[in-house]
């Protein structure tokens, strides 16, 4: 028997499908059948159509309220906010006409938020032996060994992409003088090698807090960071929650994130304590789980004080 929707406050990012559903007008009725009534344009593997969204909007009463931004291409391709600090003219250029995009589309649904998730640093080198150590992690488990390795590399990278994070700057106050009516916000990127880090979150905080940047908080991206000895949950929602916007409310365990909440490692009871009232809360996790882990990760999150 199919187990009935949950209906809460939470926001449904259309990533958790996957290439199951082609459409977001599927994806809303689907994401309105297990109980949500708000939806994130999250990034997929492949385009996902727009037709059809009015529609299901009239019918359900659905909205969107966050957008990520590369959600209109294929997540294979590089035309992204992940260009935004690239020392190409040009890359840079593709990367901000993407963002504009993305910022008419939110406007278009009436949606307030983007998010521009992580900064790819340019360095093979670093790129590489950041891969590597990953895998050793994920491999031999994080010995204190590894732990320091990762410090030391993410500390490299920092230094390294500093002129990239200066861009980075330039770039985001391009846009947000551009449409100062869509708010923007930045998130912590994947791999050990994206500039999104720690230390880089806050001095692009600071040097646009003029102009309205907000902070987005990934609970899974953080605790696998955690994991390899990078500061903890409770360290960045100390130093951002007051600039949060929202949140993606994922797990994660040996490394692994984009789980169900309740099936890793995340304190969630410590994630709800600092997440502020008006903060959007959107649940999201890899697209090989299924409505029945979908349906259980919301229980447990009203079970937790979200």
């Amino acid at each position: 028997m199919t187990q009935p929707g949950i209906p809460n406050e939470y926001a449904l990012s259309t990533s958790c499908y996957g290439t199951r559903l082609k459409t977001i007008e599927d994806q809303a009725f689907a994401a309105v059948a297990m109980g949500f009534r708000r939806l994130e344009l999250g990034r997929s593997d492949a385009m996902v159509k727009l037709n059809g969204f009015e529609d299901a909007r009239r019918e359900t009463g659905i909205c969107v309220r966050s957008i990520v931004a590369g959600c209109l291409d294929p997540r294979t391709e590089g035309t992204n906010g992940l260009k935004l600090g690239s020392l190409s003219e040009d890359q840079r250029e593709q990367a901000i006409n993407s963002v504009r995009r993305h910022i008419r589309l939110a406007q278009r649904y009436g949606c307030p938020v983007v998010i521009i998730r992580g900064c790819e640093l340019e360095d093979k080198t670093l790129i590489d032996e950041a891969e590597r150590l990953h895998a050793r992690i994920l491999r031999e488990g994080p010995s204190d060994e590894l732990k320091a390795n990762a410090r030391d590399l993410v500390a490299r990278v920092t230094k390294k992409g500093q002129r990239q994070v200066d861009h980075l700057c330039r770039s985001l106050h391009q846009l947000q003088t551009e449409f100062p009516e869509t708010k923007l916000a930045i998130e912590t990127g994947e791999n050990f090698s994206d500039l999104m880090n720690f230390e880089t979150v806050g001095w692009v905080l600071e040097d646009l807090k003029q102009h309205g940047l907000a902070y987005w908080h990934d609970t899974g991206r953080i605790q696998a960071r955690e994991r390899a000895g990078l500061p903890p949950q409770g360290q960045w929602l100390d130093a951002y929650a007051p600039k949060m916007l929202g949140v993606h409310l994922q797990d994660s365990a040996e490394g692994v994130a984009e789980m169900p909440p309740g099936a890793g490692q995340v304190d969630f009871k410590l994630v709800a304590g600092y997440v502020p009232r008006t903060a959007e809360k959107v649940v999201e996790i890899n697209p090989r789980h299924g409505r029945g882990e979908i349906l259980a990760a919301v229980q447990f999150l009203v079970d937790h004080g979200f």
